[in-house]
């Protein structure tokens, strides 16, 4: 079992060292928005992720965000999305991102992109930006380790499936009821037995961001274990809610997004917002959440959004779940407008309440310091349109 184990973190971390992993986020800023209550003197520290929702919570009338992650790669991406704003027209602009394929891509980063990446995202670029590059069903959204599975999704529901059109007519659907019609017919041909298998696979949950501890903490909790999680959370996404606004869903199937259903930040109006100066609110920064809270005290912090990376470290990495709860404590005390919000892939928290830290020279669970808004947590996840996390948490930490 030893060794097995170890695999399975070789190939984890081989995946996320060495790729750009999401080409998207993955977490629904509508419901970051209602969470934070963002105010325009508030500081945001975010997970990068893609930076959508960096750009998000900006045109949400934060003063600054600092988007901080490990993987220098996912910095790169947004340091070129904020270099495409403020460098290229809407249409070209959307052509890169909405539809993720730009026509003379080579010769618009060398002339308009290029010179404005820090130095590790140009170098980065300057052997990636063939991703952007127009070709038949290919798209910069199945690039990356979880573009790559979707495209073996999209595969498998073209040709073994061969249900293309009835996918396209689920997001097309102009009423609940319609969906839910369509989708029942999907969902009986969709979960045959490789799918079925390759959902137990932890290589599988690696190609899209899902480590080994996050997913046996949801099966600890899920009596009938992650496939049946996951059909679930489709039925929520296809038959329940709204599919004409679901812009996660509509690029994982399509790889490309519409001017009627994309990220705020892919909308004319924002997009001129942002150009107009609202981009250089957002800064790049590639550390630690725990190595950013303990160096950058220059400037207060009033909201940080911690994604679902917490699951990440409930293993053998729960040394560091305690030194960045340690670190968190430690930057927001003495902030009365302090609030944190994440995500989980099992359906409670309680591993976070128990983390024990040092606070005012006394042993303290964060649980302690905690106040949670869970009604208002609990309105807004039925209302989520990625609707891939067990649980959502808002939560005001004691000054």
């Amino acid at each position: 079992m030893a060794l097995v184990s170890w695999v399975r973190g070789r190939v984890f971390n081989f995946v996320h060292r060495n790729n750009l992993v999401y080409n998207t986020c993955w977490e629904d800023p509508r419901l970051d928005r209602v969470a934070l209550d963002i105010q325009p003197h508030h500081n945001v520290m975010v997970i990068t992720s893609a930076g959508c929702n960096a750009l998000d919570y900006v045109l949400a009338g934060a003063n600054h965000v600092y988007a901080v992650d490990m993987n220098p790669r996912q910095n790169a991406l947004l340091d070129l999305k904020k270099a495409a704003i403020q460098n290229l027209e809407y249409e070209d602009f959307f052509s890169m991102f909405g539809k993720g394929q730009l026509l003379n891509f080579k010769e618009t980063y060398k002339s308009q992109l290029r010179g404005a990446l820090p130095e590790w995202s140009r170098s980065y670029w300057d052997r990636k930006i063939k991703y952007f590059k127009p070709r038949k069903r290919k798209s910069f959204y199945f690039r990356g380790t979880s573009g790559a599975f979707a495209k073996v999704v999209n595969m498998y529901v073209d040709n073994v499936l061969r249900m293309r059109p009835l996918v396209l007519d689920l997001l097309d659907a102009n009423s609940i009821d319609e969906q839910r019609e369509i989708f029942e017919v999907i969902d009986r041909k969709l979960w045959t037995g490789p799918l079925k298998f390759a959902m137990s696979r932890d290589t599988t949950w690696s190609l899209v961001g899902v480590p080994r501890a996050q997913r046996e903490h949801l099966e600890k909790q899920y009596a009938n274990g992650i496939a049946e999680f996951v059909q679930d959370n489709m039925r929520a996404v296809f038959a329940e809610l709204p599919i004409q606004d679901n812009y996660f869903w509509r690029v994982y199937v399509t790889g490309q997004y519409t001017e009627a259903c994309c990220p705020e930040y892919l909308k004319p109006e924002n997009f001129q917002l942002l150009k107009d100066g609202l981009v250089h609110k957002v800064s790049t920064h590639t550390d630690s959440v725990q190595h950013f809270l303990e160096k950058h005290t220059d400037h207060p912090l009033h909201r940080l959004v911690l994604l679902d990376h917490q699951d990440w470290l409930t293993d053998k990495l729960y040394f560091a779940l305690v030194n960045e709860w340690q670190a968190i404590a430690e930057r927001l005390q003495g902030e009365e407008d302090a609030r944190i919000i994440w995500r989980t892939g099992g359906l409670n928290t309680d591993f976070i309440d128990e983390v024990e830290i040092t606070h005012n020279g006394q042993k303290k669970q964060v649980g302690e310091l905690l106040t949670y808004n869970q009604p208002l947590a609990d309105e807004l996840h039925v209302k989520d349109r990625v609707h891939t996390y067990g649980a959502f948490r808002i939560a005001d930490i004691a000054a």
